[in-house]
């Protein structure tokens, strides 16, 4: 089934939705979602993405996040990929400043969250295919590293912050 996904205008407003494929084809703006977990030591929560997945398979990632569904509030995408990609639920989330990424891949307007978590992590099959914990410094080494193939929107938009705790 092809879900549909919120389109949003340059200005962050709803203006329509199509399935994902279509989506994803045309590259068209949407919301998505990115939650940066640290446990109670300040570490990072990594997981490197499938190879099954609609833009940049077995990637790096350290956000646990994905798109808005037409007619879903933000904040209800951010709970519910957060319980879906990791496992993780009932946790505060700390709203951080939200953000605009494009490139040839996708374009969209990120909802960003930060949490901490000190329980289990249980990853989606069909979306993690491995996950981990990095220190910052360990994580920041990963990101210098032109070799290590990380999300360049995560990169973007969440690198700061995680160099910021280096």
């Amino acid at each position: 089934m092809d879900e549909l996904v919120a389109l949003l205008d340059s200005d962050g407003r709803v203006c329509g939705s199509a399935p994902r494929s279509v989506m994803r084809r045309d590259n068209l703006r949407h919301g998505a979602t990115g939650v940066l977990v640290r446990n109670s030591a300040g570490d990072i929560y990594v997981h490197r993405r499938t190879p099954t997945k609609d833009v940049y398979p077995s990637y790096y990632d350290f956000a646990a996040g994905g798109v808005v569904a037409a007619g879903e509030d933000p904040y209800d995408a951010v709970v519910r990929e957060l319980a879906e990609e990791l496992g993780i639920t009932d946790v505060d989330l700390v709203k951080l400043p939200e953000g605009d990424y494009a490139d040839d891949a996708t374009s969209y307007h990120a909802y960003l969250y930060m949490c901490v978590w000190d329980g289990p992590v249980h990853h989606q099959p069909e979306e993690v295919a491995w996950g981990a914990w990095m220190s910052p410094a360990e994580l920041i080494a990963r990101l210098d590293d032109p070799d290590w193939p990380v999300m360049p929107d995560t990169a973007a938009m969440l690198g700061p912050l995680v160099r910021s705790f280096g």
